[in-house]
């Protein structure tokens, strides 16, 4: 029956029936589609849980409206699934592949990916540390076993310092993988002003004018803008029918033009003075301690993390990347006792 809902889909949005499939077969579900169950056994997931205590931009804030990891990706999951409800794409994919975009991203957000980036000889980004947690970290070993549009979706869905829609933005195998994709950022450069702002770093007087003026003052407003424009902007269904033009995903000139100059704002006043901060600093100084510390005691890492991969490096990159930063902090000021 849920199936048999989507022929009503646009014939650009992948259906669940024509779902190339998962790595090992399973028997179909008789209630849900197969890009609902991957949506439920990624919110059930251990490490989807952990999103709460993983920094967004803002480490260990004393504030309780900061934005963390797992807010972020729930208002990742909504504004995609506007964008593809109004596309008429299938919004269950969306939401699969958008809670599970960040399931491998590290404590101390990408202060902790930026130390495993360099420590770690074969080098560290989160989009391949999620797909590697759905295949193999979780269920001991089993992963979650999800179907390749899910799957491709959460590994290409990253896309830092690149520009918004740029030559570099790269392509996922999906018009619902791009939906999240676009939807990550307009998520992130609007929520990080507000944090910015209660932090006392921003105030909402610092926008610049240009970009005020076409996305709006406002958070709403500028999430308004934003998905409106990505909306209206993005393919007609009739028209690529008829003359065969491939469906994209994409804003009008002015409010890409402002909506990169905003995450370049950002960049310059929030992400990168952040950086030299005294908590991004105690983070950093965390991360390093615990990668040299559990590759010279390989023996007192956690016996599961043994099973994972034959090079102790890669499992301890496996265990820091699953640590939220209470935990990572914690545990770096025991083992130095």
């Amino acid at each position: 029956m849920s199936e048999e809902r989507e022929e009503s889909l646009s014939p650009h949005a992948v259906k669940s029936k024509l779902s190339r499939g998962r790595q090992r077969h399973e028997d179909p579900c008789p209630v849900r589609t197969a890009f609902q169950r991957d949506r439920d056994r990624i919110t059930h997931s251990k490490s989807f849980r952990r999103l709460k205590h993983k920094t967004q931009v803002f480490i260990a804030p004393l504030g309780d409206h900061y934005v963390t990891r797992l807010t972020h990706t729930l208002e990742v999951s909504q504004i995609a699934r506007t964008i593809s409800r109004a596309l008429n794409l299938n919004e269950d994919l969306t939401e699969a592949i958008a809670l599970g975009h960040d399931l491998g991203h590290t404590p101390f957000g990408h202060v902790g990916e930026d130390v495993l980036d360099e420590l770690y000889r074969d080098g560290f980004r989160h989009n391949e540390q999620s797909l590697r947690v759905v295949d193999l970290l979780e269920k001991d070993g089993k992963g979650l076993n999800l179907t390749w549009e899910v799957r491709d979706g959460i590994v290409n869905h990253s896309k830092s310092g690149v520009a918004v829609l740029g030559q570099d933005w790269g392509e996922v195998g999906t018009l619902e993988g791009e939906v999240v994709k676009i939807s990550d950022m307009v998520a992130y450069i609007n929520h990080d002003i507000g944090d910015a702002i209660r932090a006392g770093i921003l105030t909402e007087g610092d926008l610049p004018l240009e970009i005020v003026e076409v996305l709006g003052l406002s958070h709403s407003q500028r999430i308004n803008t934003l998905v409106s424009d990505i909306i209206e902007s993005s393919w007609d269904v009739r028209i690529c029918d008829i003359i065969k033009e491939k469906p994209a995903i994409k804003m009008s000139p002015p409010v890409l033009t402002a909506a990169n100059a905003l995450r370049d704002f950002l960049f310059e006043r929030v992400y990168n003075p952040r950086s030299a901060g005294a908590e991004s600093q105690q983070a950093e100084e965390v991360v390093r301690f615990l990668y040299r510390y559990f590759n010279e005691h390989d023996d007192k890492l956690p016996a599961e993390y043994r099973l994972y991969s034959d090079t102790t490096a890669r499992r301890v990159v496996d265990y820091i990347a699953g640590m939220t930063d209470q935990y990572a902090l914690r545990l770096a000021e025991e083992l130095q006792k």
